[in-house]
């Protein structure tokens, strides 16, 4: 497995799920502000199209955006587009899973490079051109097969970890007792840090 800080938080989330979108930012900057460079955050797969049977409906998901744009940010998911809603995010999420098997932090920057590309940049994260300049923008080369395998056994790391089919929507993050970030992450759950 890759490199990793002396501290890992674990999230489970799908990409085209806003609320992971906001928790990652949310963690990020608690990270920052406390000065932990030490901490990493593995982000881990979570395709919602498995768990759930079904893809994510756009209409739903831009409701949800919507929520948090009025009571989180409104300054986020300002480039969201339904026409650029991927019908899929396994290929997605299998390029970000090859990525953390080379480094954590790379699969981290790859991870919110994605969630960008379709909440602020309005790009379809399915498109093979869209992934390509992704994995070219964060330096790591694209290999499809086998990542797409390795999401589509991943639903059955989450409950091995106490995730459930639709975990809570509060989750908290803390760096070793420093900070707690009311991340308001449905679809993720964030780990105790690992020393």
């Amino acid at each position: 497995m890759g490199k990793q800080g002396k501290a890992t938080i674990e999230v489970f989330g799908d990409i085209w799920c806003p609320f992971t979108h906001v928790g990652l930012r949310a963690v990020d900057e608690i990270r920052r502000v406390s000065a932990r460079s030490d901490v990493t955050i593995r982000v881990r797969p979570w395709p919602l199209e498995l768990v759930n049977d079904h893809p994510r409906d756009p209409e739903v998901t831009l409701i949800h955006v919507n929520e948090l744009r009025d009571q989180v940010s409104p300054t986020m998911f300002r480039g969201f587009r339904l026409n650029r809603f991927p019908p899929s995010t396994l290929e997605a999420l299998a390029l970000a899973e090859q990525a953390n098997g080379r480094d954590i932090r790379l699969g981290e920057q790859l991870s919110v490079a994605l969630r960008d590309a379709l909440f602020e940049e309005g790009r379809d994260i399915s498109d093979p051109e869209v992934l390509a300049d992704l994995a070219e923008r964060t330096g790591r080369p694209r290999q499809h097969d086998r990542g797409v395998r390795l999401v589509a056994i991943t639903p059955g790391a989450g409950p091995a970890r106490g995730v459930t089919r639709r975990p809570g929507r509060d989750a908290g993050a803390t760096l070793n007792g420093l900070s707690r970030a009311s991340c308001r992450s449905r679809g993720a759950r964030a780990a105790r840090p690992r020393s």
